[in-house]
């Protein structure tokens, strides 16, 4: 059947309860207009020729409104220079401040309802806590735990709510959201079945909307799915499900869907005043907003006649903007995950710990992967930018610790990023600490029409939109076309066309990697085609396209140039929210950046004081948002607890380096070593160091090799990554004291490995060789 004659019969079967009412003479106008042949267009024409009933005219308006939010959007989508023009010439019906996960989900809900729908966002979209969550579409065990143990029918009702919306992600956005299992070990029998009820509770309250059903395991089973798990007193398991997602680009599509569909919307714009007018009853109310353009600094007036305050954690600070005398209602909690390596988790199983030593509870999931551990909760300040701390860091690796077997050495230097988030709390005065505020939300207008959404979690987002609609409409006394949400089942960008077998395509037809088609695939859906055809040869014979920004991922350069096309217009844009990789591997990241810059300023005309600029930010954001920072730090607390023996075997590596005897190793030292005749070096330990020298591509660097690239050095940038992984004092150089400290890092654990540490290593034994040499005489 064709996809136009789907269309039909779908819209056959919603339409005859109503094409069988009312009057006869309105029965006979409907039956000729859709005897006319074409749904939406002769009904309309007989509705008017044989009925000037108004009220008719416009439910065959709604039907065929509604009809078309159902085909994939054909609208281009419009340069961020041009929305910025819109944004200044047209007048809107509502104007959403906030591009997280609710304030898309406020757009998308007006501008399907047929409102003339803006939507500004003060950095990018979903820079904020939507992009920096556990990645879990989920009900929350925990609410529900609360909810039966103290009768709240306030936390069950959002447990419901949230299981509902559970499903309808997962159905709106399959390439990008999918069920995840997630085991919760046993350690004592009687809390096996006890645990057990309170999971099958939870598939209970789903009803028809539960993913999958819920089961028990026995110890060996539990061990065969998960086996780094600790097996000392364990008696089983329970296994369930919730769905997992990619936060930052389900935000973004959620914004891309509303954008297709006619909404204005515009990232790095940040609204500095709130305009007023007064009305006809002499009050003063919220007619738009002065809006800066954070790239180029000139400001926009916003006419609008309702105005959405979506900001999260800032929604004091817009409220504030409406009335300074506000009284505030968030209290922010920070929580901070981990990114550790794939090895710590299998593919496809997630765990819950769900007794931490504090009472608090841990998830430890696969995710793009790696996996990641998380989260905490404590109260905090609001800040544009939350860092991880390490007394967070290290609560997080001890409970992680806790759950898995001896063989796996859980290590502070297998931490590749560290992030923070700020949920935004809706404060409960008789409470004291925020573990026991339930994340639901309340949507309030102020006197001068200001609707306020706050609170809430990133799977209830599209609830909570329409609820915020619901009030805006009465509040401004706005005119949709469709008094009702129409969110409910709305496919999302990229969503339309997209199968799980759709990466077997873009191999097929572009010649890429089934690594890269898959990523490319579950990212962008149906869109990932565009993506593609983006790609870069790469001169080789397979992959045909597609150079991946850095080896160990799969993201190449056509995704930069897309995301440049979906308004990303700063480096951290494309490392943190499009391509995730500040999230995987901050240092990866960082490696990357160089590339993803030379690609941007190509798309944005950039001059080079701006790519500096640009690089600068980006690994200013990497070092103070994503863990770097935090990660030198605990390096630099570990004592030197080294032997004699051992300080004396690295002081000769050292001085292999310094071959000048200056008390410290350079760049021309780095350069100098990485040039000795003959060496050869395993790319599985040097990978970044000389990829680029590997002409035979057989996974090791020769000699000839290295005189066939005709002399080129290592890249500046990759010595200086390697230099930077020990110069603690950032003075361009590495001192003996550095490198001690590192050597014992190493040996402490925390660090997983380190690139300056091989290369003292080969240089020494390099030495040694060639001093084996010279006492033989150098004969045969």
């Amino acid at each position: 059947m064709s996809r136009h004659r789907v269309w039909f019969v779908n819209c056959r079967d919603r339409g005859v309860a109503w094409l069988m009412s009312g009057s006869r003479t309105r029965v006979m106008a409907r039956v000729l207009g859709l005897g006319a042949g074409v749904v939406g267009v002769g009904a309309v024409a007989a509705a008017y020729l044989l009925d000037d009933d108004q009220h008719t005219k416009r439910q065959f308006a709604r039907v065929a409104a509604a009809e078309s939010l159902k085909a994939r959007p054909n609208r281009s989508l419009l340069t961020r220079e041009q929305q910025l023009k819109n944004l200044g010439s047209e007048s809107f019906d509502v104007l959403v401040i906030g591009g997280g996960a609710t304030g898309a989900g406020c757009a998308l809900d007006a501008v399907s309802r047929g409102l003339k729908t803006a939507l500004v966002e003060m950095e990018d979209f979903s820079s904020g806590t939507s992009s920096r969550s556990t990645k879990l579409i989920h009900g929350g065990v925990r609410y529900l735990q609360k909810a039966i143990m103290g009768l709240d029918i306030e936390q069950y009702r959002m447990v419901k709510e949230a299981l509902h919306e559970r499903a309808n992600l997962l159905d709106i956005a399959p390439h990008l959201s999918y069920p995840l299992p997630i085991m919760l070990p046993v350690y004592k029998w009687w809390q096996l079945p006890y645990f057990w009820v309170g999971i099958k509770m939870y598939d209970l309250v789903a009803g028809k909307k539960c993913i999958k059903s819920s089961y028990a395991i026995s110890k060996e089973r539990a061990l065969e799915l998960f086996p780094m798990l600790k097996k000392d007193k364990l008696v089983g398991a329970i296994v369930y499900y919730d769905g997992q997602h990619n936060d930052a680009r389900m935000n973004l599509s959620i914004a891309l869907t509303a954008t297709r569909l006619g909404a204005t919307i515009a990232n790095h714009s940040r609204v500095v005043e709130l305009l007023r007018e007064k009305g006809e009853d002499g009050k003063e109310q919220l007619c738009g907003a002065k809006v800066k353009d954070e790239i180029t600094g000139r400001e926009i007036t916003v006419k609008a006649k309702c105005i959405i305050n979506a900001t999260g954690p800032f929604t004091d600070t817009i409220r504030k903007l409406d009335n300074q005398a506000t009284k505030e209602i968030c209290a922010p909690s920070m929580g901070v995950h981990i990114t550790l390596p794939d090895y710590y988790s299998p593919e496809q199983m997630g765990l819950l710990d769900p007794n931490t030593s504090d009472g608090r509870v841990i998830f430890f999931l696969p995710w793009e992967g790696r996996t990641i551990a998380g989260t905490t909760d404590t109260s905090c300040s609001v800040t544009h930018k939350p860092a991880p701390t390490e007394d967070d860091i290290q609560f997080i690796l001890q409970e992680v610790k806790n759950y898995l077997n001896p063989d796996v050495e859980v290590r502070r230097g297998d931490v590749l990023s560290a992030w923070a988030g700020i949920r935004p709390l809706v404060q409960d005065p008789n409470k004291a600490d925020t573990q026991s505020i339930a994340r639901n939300h309340i949507v309030h207008v102020s006197d001068s029409g200001l609707v306020t959404i706050a609170g809430g979690k990133w799977t209830t987002y599209r609830s909570m939109a329409t609820e915020t609609l619901d009030a805006a409409i009465q509040s401004s006394s706005l005119s949709p076309v469709h008094q009702e949400s129409q969110t409910d089942g709305l496919l999302l960008e990229g969503a339309h066309s997209w199968t799980p077998t759709m990466f077997i395509r873009l191999v097929q037809d572009f010649g890429l990697e089934s690594e890269v088609a898959k990523h490319l695939a579950h990212t962008y859906g149906d869109r990932a085609f565009s993506v593609a055809k983006l790609a870069s040869l790469t001169g080789k014979r397979w992959p045909i396209v597609g150079r991946r920004l850095h080896s160990e991922f799969p993201y190449i350069d056509a995704e930069v140039k897309y995301a440049c096309r979906e308004y990303a217009a700063t480096a951290v844009d494309i490392i943190a929210r499009r391509l995730r990789l500040a999230f995987l591997n901050a240092q990866a990241a960082e490696e990357a950046l160089p590339t993803i810059v030379n690609i941007m300023a190509e798309e944005l005309k950039w001059s080079e004081k701006e790519k500096k600029n640009q690089l600068a930010a980006a690994v200013k954001f990497l070092q103070q948002e994503m863990g770097q920072n935090v990660n030198r730090a605990s390096r630099e607390k570990i004592p030197i607890n080294l032997s004699k023996s051992e300080i004396s075997d690295y002081v000769k590596r050292f001085n292999s380096l310094d071959t000048d005897k200056k008390g410290y190793i350079s760049l021309n030292d780095l350069r100098m070593s990485l040039k000795n005749d003959g060496e050869r070096i395993n790319l599985d330990k040097l990978h970044e160091i000389l990829n680029e020298v590997d002409v035979h591509k057989h996974g090791q660097v020769e000699f000839p090799d290295y005189v066939q690239a005709r002399g080129q050095d290592v890249p500046g940038e990759t010595l200086h990554e390697i230099l930077k992984e020990i110069d603690l004092n950032l003075n361009g150089q590495v001192e003996l004291d550095e490198y001690l400290q590192m050597m014992a890092a190493i040996k402490a654990g925390s660090i997983s490995h380190s690139r300056f540490a091989q290369l003292a290593e080969m240089a020494e034994e390099d030495q040694r060789k060639k001093i084996t040499v010279e006492r033989s005489g150098g004969g045969v």
